[in-house]
């Protein structure tokens, strides 16, 4: 008897063009739930854990604040490295920008499979979880939300959706 595979949904938004201009906001996370990007080391001023960086984590802050030189009209508004996740903002503004007039494909996709791989192969082995969350932000109000919650992860860290 074959056993039924679970009926998974699509990860995308179903026809929206991931090469528009606009931001979007990526979490990453480390596959197992494994706490190896960091660790928790004490506390803030205002309470919120400091994470010192691993040797992972060193090296994927390396490639996420390479993204810009590596694309034309592409910019990373914030992120945050935690011990086992990453939350950014990826924003794309390619209007005018050097480069832009030929379509990439899947520009979203592509920059986060360039982001793995090259991790990936600098680790030695496959650390991040197949896929990741992505969400296309709507509008102004939805944007400052975003930032906001990236900006007070590390405080609300035992109350995120990714805490193990």
């Amino acid at each position: 008897m074959e056993k039924e595979l679970p009926v998974r949904k699509h990860p995308r938004w179903k026809g929206y063009d991931y090469n528009s201009n606009g931001a979007y906001f990526i979490t990453l996370c480390v596959d197992g739930g494994h706490e190896m990007l960091g660790e928790a080391v004490g506390r803030d001023d205002l309470g919120a854990p400091l994470i010192q960086l691993s040797e992972y984590g060193l090296v994927a802050k390396k490639y996420i604040e390479s993204i810009e030189k590596h694309y034309n009209g592409v910019h990373i508004d914030k992120y945050v490295i935690m011990t086992h996740h990453i939350h950014l903002i990826i924003r794309v503004d390619r209007n005018g920008a050097p480069g832009s007039s030929r379509p990439t494909t899947a520009l979203i996709p592509n920059i986060i499979a360039a982001f793995k791989k090259f991790t990936n192969n600098e680790f030695g082995f496959n650390m991040w979880q197949d896929g990741y969350n992505d969400r296309v932000v709507r509008d102004k109000e939805e944007y400052l939300r975003i930032l906001q919650y990236i900006n007070e992860n590390p405080a609300k860290w035992a109350e995120d959706n990714y805490y193990v």
